[in-house]
């Protein structure tokens, strides 16, 4: 279970753009210096998921990538430049819609989601961007516990670390951040068997912990030009066993729309 009468969503100041090789631990820890924050036991870190792509080499120059036949095929249908469906159809296990200007695949970590998180939006001057495209971490849970590990240690205090992104939902309109990392909390809080307000014991209640967190911080971290990719989040408190993001994703024997 969870618990918090208060929480502070608090974005740190000055992290600057980040290019491959930067290390993001010391980013943060100098951007809690600039805000005057030290960090505490219980506190969750939120990284945009751009920047850990960007320190991790995860871009791309499209001039490297030659289109297959279903890349260009593809391409025609949804109209996109083929090299970047190829990136797309490279990071996913298949394509589950394609219309115009939108490819929704599985991508091989398992989220449903737009373009399999190829993006070209926020990581370079409009002139770059065209040439280039921004790829998922290869491992997000990996690098949250790499960052977890590194700023806990720093510390002194036991932290978590969220790696977020933005995505479109099925069924609603509006993209909301997610946890597509997580490290040092429980991505999910199953609260079946605990008692309601009136005693009645939960039966179907699994809370995307994580998750919430993730939307949260994306209130202050933003989707366009406010250039604030770390967030603090301080005041929860939490009651279960550390768990990954990818237990977020939901298995296929409960999938009911495959």
């Amino acid at each position: 279970m969870s618990h918090a009468s208060a929480v502070q969503i608090l974005a740190l100041p000055g992290i600057p753009m980040v290019k491959a090789g930067d290390d993001i631990a010391a980013l943060i820890e100098a951007g809690l210096v600039r805000a005057g924050l030290r960090l505490q036991a219980g506190d969750v870190l939120v990284i945009a998921q751009k920047i850990v792509s960007k320190a991790e080499d995860r871009l791309i120059d499209l001039a490297s990538v030659t289109p297959s036949a279903e890349a260009v095929k593809l391409a025609q249908q949804v109209q996109k430049d083929p090299r970047v469906i190829e990136l797309i159809l490279s990071e996913s296990v298949r394509v589950v819609r394609a219309r115009p200007n939108l490819v929704i695949t599985q991508h091989r970590l398992g989220f449903v989601m737009a373009n399999a998180g190829v993006d070209q939006s926020n990581i370079a001057s409009a002139e770059e961007a065209a040439q280039h495209a921004l790829l998922l971490p290869r491992d997000p849970d990996g690098s949250a516990e790499a960052l977890r590990a590194r700023l806990s240690s720093a510390a002194g205090v036991a932290v978590a670390v969220i790696i977020n992104d933005s995505f479109g939902r099925a069924w609603r309109r509006g993209t909301v951040g997610v946890a597509i990392g997580a490290a040092g909390l429980p991505a999910l809080l199953d609260l079946r068997g605990t008692p309601d307000l009136f005693g009645r014991a939960l039966q179907v209640t699994v809370s995307g912990f994580a998750d919430e967190i993730a939307a949260a911080a994306s209130l202050v971290m933003g989707q366009a030009d406010e250039a604030q990719p770390v967030v603090l989040v301080r005041g929860l408190t939490w009651r279960a066993p550390e768990a990954p993001a990818s237990e977020l994703v939901r298995p296929p024997a409960e999938d009911l729309f495959r």
